[in-house]
Protein backbone atom coordinates (compact mmCIF):
# COMPACT_ATOMS: atom_id res chain seq x y z
CA UNK A 1 0.00 0.00 0.00
CA UNK A 2 1.42 3.25 -1.22
CA UNK A 3 1.57 6.58 0.89
CA UNK A 4 -1.63 7.53 -1.34
CA UNK A 5 -3.87 4.87 -0.34
CA UNK A 6 -3.42 5.76 3.58
CA UNK A 7 -5.21 8.34 5.67
CA UNK A 8 -2.03 9.97 6.61
CA UNK A 9 -1.91 13.06 8.98
CA UNK A 10 0.98 14.57 10.49
CA UNK A 11 4.87 14.31 10.54
CA UNK A 12 7.37 15.45 13.31
CA UNK A 13 9.82 17.93 11.71
CA UNK A 14 12.38 19.61 13.28
CA UNK A 15 10.67 20.58 16.70
CA UNK A 16 7.25 20.89 15.28
CA UNK A 17 4.22 19.21 14.03
CA UNK A 18 3.41 19.43 10.25
CA UNK A 19 0.73 18.39 8.23
CA UNK A 20 2.03 15.27 5.93
CA UNK A 21 1.91 17.00 2.48
CA UNK A 22 3.94 19.61 4.31
CA UNK A 23 7.07 18.31 5.47
CA UNK A 24 8.81 19.09 2.92
CA UNK A 25 12.75 19.66 2.14
CA UNK A 26 14.59 21.67 -0.22
CA UNK A 27 15.51 20.06 -3.80
CA UNK A 28 19.24 20.72 -2.99
CA UNK A 29 19.36 19.48 0.47
CA UNK A 30 22.58 17.42 1.09
CA UNK A 31 21.62 14.68 1.92
CA UNK A 32 19.78 14.29 -1.45
CA UNK A 33 22.82 14.88 -3.56
CA UNK A 34 24.93 12.15 -1.14
CA UNK A 35 23.18 10.17 0.67
CA UNK A 36 24.34 12.11 4.22
CA UNK A 37 21.33 10.72 6.26
CA UNK A 38 21.08 8.08 8.89
CA UNK A 39 17.82 6.69 10.39
CA UNK A 40 15.99 3.97 12.29
CA UNK A 41 12.91 1.65 11.49
CA UNK A 42 10.90 0.59 14.72
CA UNK A 43 7.96 -0.70 14.97
CA UNK A 44 4.97 -0.34 17.75
CA UNK A 45 2.41 -2.88 18.46
CA UNK A 46 -0.64 -3.46 19.84
CA UNK A 47 -1.70 -4.87 22.89
CA UNK A 48 -4.18 -5.29 26.04
CA UNK A 49 -1.90 -2.92 27.56
CA UNK A 50 -2.12 -0.39 24.82
CA UNK A 51 0.55 0.53 21.82
CA UNK A 52 4.05 -0.37 22.86
CA UNK A 53 7.07 0.80 20.69
CA UNK A 54 9.25 -2.37 20.50
CA UNK A 55 13.33 -1.84 21.97
CA UNK A 56 12.90 1.87 21.46
CA UNK A 57 15.87 2.11 23.79
CA UNK A 58 18.08 0.31 21.33
CA UNK A 59 17.03 2.10 18.29
CA UNK A 60 17.78 5.73 19.70
CA UNK A 61 21.49 4.60 20.61
CA UNK A 62 21.64 3.05 17.19
CA UNK A 63 20.89 5.99 15.64
CA UNK A 64 22.94 8.53 17.79
CA UNK A 65 25.52 6.06 17.11
CA UNK A 66 25.12 6.37 13.58
CA UNK A 67 25.34 9.74 13.54
CA UNK A 68 28.81 9.82 14.71
CA UNK A 69 31.05 8.47 11.68
CA UNK A 70 29.64 11.78 9.84
CA UNK A 71 30.53 14.00 12.41
CA UNK A 72 26.79 14.40 12.27
CA UNK A 73 25.41 16.12 15.66
CA UNK A 74 21.54 15.13 15.94
CA UNK A 75 19.92 18.67 16.96
CA UNK A 76 17.52 17.12 19.49
CA UNK A 77 17.86 14.80 23.04
CA UNK A 78 17.21 11.20 23.17
CA UNK A 79 14.14 12.24 25.61
CA UNK A 80 12.61 15.18 23.03
CA UNK A 81 12.88 12.31 19.81
CA UNK A 82 11.08 9.89 22.70
CA UNK A 83 8.33 12.57 23.66
CA UNK A 84 7.84 13.72 20.26
CA UNK A 85 7.66 9.86 19.21
CA UNK A 86 4.59 9.27 21.77
CA UNK A 87 3.02 12.87 20.86
CA UNK A 88 3.22 11.47 17.37
CA UNK A 89 1.59 8.54 17.98
CA UNK A 90 -1.02 9.51 20.06
CA UNK A 91 -2.25 12.16 17.61
CA UNK A 92 -2.31 9.79 15.15
CA UNK A 93 -4.53 7.37 17.43
CA UNK A 94 -1.96 4.52 15.78
CA UNK A 95 -1.78 1.59 17.97
CA UNK A 96 0.35 -0.91 15.59
CA UNK A 97 2.61 1.06 13.12
CA UNK A 98 6.39 1.16 12.05
CA UNK A 99 7.93 4.60 13.05
CA UNK A 100 10.98 6.15 10.51
CA UNK A 101 12.95 8.74 12.60
CA UNK A 102 15.95 10.32 10.01
CA UNK A 103 18.50 12.93 10.64
CA UNK A 104 19.65 14.05 7.44
CA UNK A 105 22.48 17.13 6.19
CA UNK A 106 19.79 19.96 5.03
CA UNK A 107 20.51 23.05 2.47
CA UNK A 108 23.06 25.22 2.51
CA UNK A 109 26.10 23.87 0.78
CA UNK A 110 26.77 21.44 -1.94
CA UNK A 111 29.95 21.19 -1.42
CA UNK A 112 30.66 17.82 -0.54
CA UNK A 113 31.33 18.47 3.03
CA UNK A 114 28.49 18.86 4.94
CA UNK A 115 30.15 21.51 8.02
CA UNK A 116 28.12 24.15 6.65
CA UNK A 117 24.85 22.82 6.80
CA UNK A 118 22.20 22.05 9.25
CA UNK A 119 20.87 18.68 10.32
CA UNK A 120 17.38 18.61 9.64
CA UNK A 121 15.55 15.77 11.81
CA UNK A 122 12.18 14.48 11.51
CA UNK A 123 9.65 11.79 12.67
CA UNK A 124 6.79 10.16 10.92
CA UNK A 125 4.89 6.69 11.50
CA UNK A 126 2.18 4.76 9.85
CA UNK A 127 0.33 1.68 9.67
CA UNK A 128 2.73 -0.87 7.57
CA UNK A 129 1.88 -4.89 7.57
CA UNK A 130 4.17 -7.66 6.90
CA UNK A 131 6.86 -6.12 4.72
CA UNK A 132 7.46 -9.41 2.85
CA UNK A 133 3.47 -10.46 2.82
CA UNK A 134 1.27 -11.63 5.32
CA UNK A 135 1.47 -15.63 3.30
CA UNK A 136 5.35 -15.51 3.73
CA UNK A 137 5.46 -15.66 7.53
CA UNK A 138 3.73 -19.58 7.05
CA UNK A 139 4.87 -20.07 3.69
CA UNK A 140 8.25 -18.25 3.90
CA UNK A 141 9.71 -16.76 0.84
CA UNK A 142 12.53 -17.80 -2.47
CA UNK A 143 14.95 -15.59 -2.77
CA UNK A 144 17.97 -15.74 -5.13
CA UNK A 145 21.53 -14.75 -4.56
CA UNK A 146 22.57 -11.18 -5.89
CA UNK A 147 25.09 -10.54 -8.19
CA UNK A 148 25.76 -7.36 -6.28
CA UNK A 149 28.06 -7.92 -3.05
CA UNK A 150 28.03 -6.02 0.31
CA UNK A 151 30.13 -3.08 0.70
CA UNK A 152 32.60 -3.87 3.56
CA UNK A 153 33.25 -2.15 6.63
CA UNK A 154 36.68 -0.83 5.31
CA UNK A 155 34.73 1.01 2.56
CA UNK A 156 32.01 2.18 4.49
CA UNK A 157 30.40 2.43 8.32
CA UNK A 158 28.38 -1.35 7.83
CA UNK A 159 27.38 -0.62 11.41
CA UNK A 160 25.30 3.00 10.97
CA UNK A 161 21.83 2.87 9.31
CA UNK A 162 23.25 5.69 6.13
CA UNK A 163 20.47 6.47 4.10
CA UNK A 164 22.96 6.49 1.01
CA UNK A 165 24.07 3.10 1.43
CA UNK A 166 20.50 1.51 0.96
CA UNK A 167 21.17 2.07 -3.07
CA UNK A 168 23.01 -1.10 -2.07
CA UNK A 169 20.22 -3.37 -0.86
CA UNK A 170 18.02 -1.54 -3.92
CA UNK A 171 20.13 -2.71 -6.45
CA UNK A 172 20.00 -6.06 -5.11
CA UNK A 173 16.16 -6.34 -4.46
CA UNK A 174 15.19 -5.19 -7.45
CA UNK A 175 17.53 -7.21 -9.11
CA UNK A 176 15.50 -10.34 -7.41
CA UNK A 177 12.08 -8.95 -8.34
CA UNK A 178 13.05 -8.32 -11.63
CA UNK A 179 13.82 -12.11 -11.69
CA UNK A 180 10.78 -13.32 -10.35
CA UNK A 181 11.95 -13.69 -6.73
CA UNK A 182 10.46 -12.61 -3.39
CA UNK A 183 13.88 -11.29 -1.83
CA UNK A 184 17.62 -11.07 -2.40
CA UNK A 185 20.64 -12.44 -0.31
CA UNK A 186 23.93 -10.23 -0.81
CA UNK A 187 27.26 -11.89 -0.03
CA UNK A 188 30.41 -10.06 1.25
CA UNK A 189 33.60 -9.55 -0.59
CA UNK A 190 34.82 -12.11 0.28
CA UNK A 191 31.67 -14.56 -0.94
CA UNK A 192 30.49 -15.13 2.16
CA UNK A 193 26.84 -14.65 3.30
CA UNK A 194 26.35 -11.02 4.43
CA UNK A 195 22.23 -10.24 4.56
CA UNK A 196 19.41 -9.74 3.09
CA UNK A 197 18.88 -5.74 1.34
CA UNK A 198 16.99 -4.90 4.52
CA UNK A 199 17.06 -7.93 6.75
CA UNK A 200 19.67 -10.22 8.66
CA UNK A 201 20.05 -13.92 7.96
CA UNK A 202 19.92 -17.15 10.10
CA UNK A 203 20.90 -20.70 9.27
CA UNK A 204 19.55 -23.66 11.26
CA UNK A 205 21.56 -26.79 10.75
CA UNK A 206 20.88 -29.77 12.59
CA UNK A 207 19.32 -28.44 15.76
CA UNK A 208 21.78 -25.51 16.17
CA UNK A 209 21.52 -21.85 14.75
CA UNK A 210 23.88 -19.87 13.06
CA UNK A 211 23.81 -16.37 11.82
CA UNK A 212 26.76 -14.50 10.25
CA UNK A 213 29.11 -12.20 12.49
CA UNK A 214 29.29 -8.43 12.57
CA UNK A 215 32.84 -9.28 10.93
CA UNK A 216 30.96 -10.37 7.77
CA UNK A 217 29.82 -6.57 6.68
CA UNK A 218 26.24 -7.09 8.46
CA UNK A 219 24.16 -4.35 10.11
CA UNK A 220 23.93 -5.60 13.77
CA UNK A 221 20.32 -5.67 13.51
CA UNK A 222 18.02 -5.21 16.66
CA UNK A 223 15.90 -7.69 15.89
CA UNK A 224 18.37 -10.27 15.05
CA UNK A 225 19.81 -10.13 18.79
CA UNK A 226 15.91 -10.50 20.07
CA UNK A 227 16.03 -13.78 18.01
CA UNK A 228 19.16 -14.87 19.20
CA UNK A 229 18.05 -13.84 23.48
CA UNK A 230 14.79 -15.86 22.17
CA UNK A 231 16.63 -19.00 20.52
CA UNK A 232 19.45 -19.01 23.58
CA UNK A 233 16.35 -18.83 26.18
CA UNK A 234 14.84 -22.08 24.50
CA UNK A 235 17.59 -24.04 24.76
CA UNK A 236 19.61 -23.48 21.32
CA UNK A 237 23.13 -22.80 20.45
CA UNK A 238 23.48 -20.19 18.34
CA UNK A 239 26.93 -19.26 16.89
CA UNK A 240 26.26 -15.14 16.37
CA UNK A 241 29.49 -14.97 14.59
CA UNK A 242 29.71 -17.53 11.83
CA UNK A 243 31.28 -17.37 8.55
CA UNK A 244 28.70 -19.31 6.16
CA UNK A 245 29.70 -19.88 2.65
CA UNK A 246 26.97 -19.66 -0.38
CA UNK A 247 26.82 -23.74 -0.94
CA UNK A 248 25.61 -23.69 2.72
CA UNK A 249 22.50 -22.25 2.32
CA UNK A 250 21.52 -24.78 -0.16
CA UNK A 251 22.05 -27.62 2.41
CA UNK A 252 20.73 -25.93 5.14
CA UNK A 253 17.58 -27.32 7.37
CA UNK A 254 16.30 -24.12 7.94
CA UNK A 255 16.52 -20.31 5.94
CA UNK A 256 14.84 -17.34 8.20
CA UNK A 257 15.11 -13.65 7.64
CA UNK A 258 15.34 -11.06 10.77
CA UNK A 259 14.07 -7.66 11.14
CA UNK A 260 12.00 -4.76 11.77
CA UNK A 261 10.12 -4.59 8.46
CA UNK A 262 10.36 -8.80 7.89
CA UNK A 263 10.39 -9.54 11.90
CA UNK A 264 10.60 -13.52 11.44
CA UNK A 265 10.13 -14.30 8.01
CA UNK A 266 10.86 -18.42 6.55
CA UNK A 267 12.97 -18.90 3.33
CA UNK A 268 11.70 -21.76 1.53
CA UNK A 269 14.35 -21.87 -1.98
CA UNK A 270 17.50 -20.16 -2.70
CA UNK A 271 17.72 -20.09 -6.12
CA UNK A 272 15.53 -22.52 -6.72
CA UNK A 273 17.02 -24.97 -4.65
CA UNK A 274 14.83 -26.28 -2.12
CA UNK A 275 15.69 -25.95 1.60
CA UNK A 276 14.49 -28.58 3.95
CA UNK A 277 11.28 -29.69 2.87
CA UNK A 278 10.36 -26.33 1.21
CA UNK A 279 8.03 -25.36 4.28
CA UNK A 280 8.69 -23.24 7.65
CA UNK A 281 10.70 -26.01 9.87
CA UNK A 282 9.98 -26.30 13.43
CA UNK A 283 12.98 -24.50 15.00
CA UNK A 284 11.58 -21.19 12.68
CA UNK A 285 8.32 -21.92 13.46
CA UNK A 286 8.77 -21.86 17.13
CA UNK A 287 11.15 -18.51 17.36
CA UNK A 288 8.68 -17.09 15.20
CA UNK A 289 5.97 -17.94 17.69
CA UNK A 290 8.22 -16.64 20.31
CA UNK A 291 9.02 -13.22 18.50
CA UNK A 292 5.27 -12.55 18.10
CA UNK A 293 4.13 -13.46 21.49
CA UNK A 294 6.93 -11.72 22.87
CA UNK A 295 6.23 -8.35 20.64
CA UNK A 296 2.32 -8.33 21.35
CA UNK A 297 2.59 -9.18 24.94
CA UNK A 298 1.55 -12.33 25.09
CA UNK A 299 4.12 -13.23 27.71
CA UNK A 300 5.26 -11.23 30.45
CA UNK A 301 8.74 -11.39 29.41
CA UNK A 302 11.89 -8.67 28.84
CA UNK A 303 9.23 -5.98 29.51
CA UNK A 304 12.21 -3.67 29.45
CA UNK A 305 11.61 -3.79 26.05
CA UNK A 306 8.88 -1.74 25.49
CA UNK A 307 8.02 1.29 25.37
CA UNK A 308 4.24 2.36 26.20
CA UNK A 309 2.21 5.28 24.41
Amino acid sequence: MGFDEMDVGTIWQDGDFVDWDDATVHVLTHALHYGTGIFEGVRCYDTENGPAIFRWDEHLDRFYQSAKPYDMEVPFSRAELTEATLELLRREQLRSCYIRPVAFYGYGSLGVSPKENPVDTAIAAWPWGTYLGEEALERGVEVMISSWRKYASSQVPTNAKTTGLYVNSLLAGEEARRNGYTEAIVLNKEGQVAEGPGENLFLVRDGEIYTPGLSQSILDGITRNTVIELARERGYTVYDQASISRGELNTADELFFSGTAAEVTPIRKVDNVTIGDGSRGPVTKELQQAFFDLVERRTDAHEEWFTYV
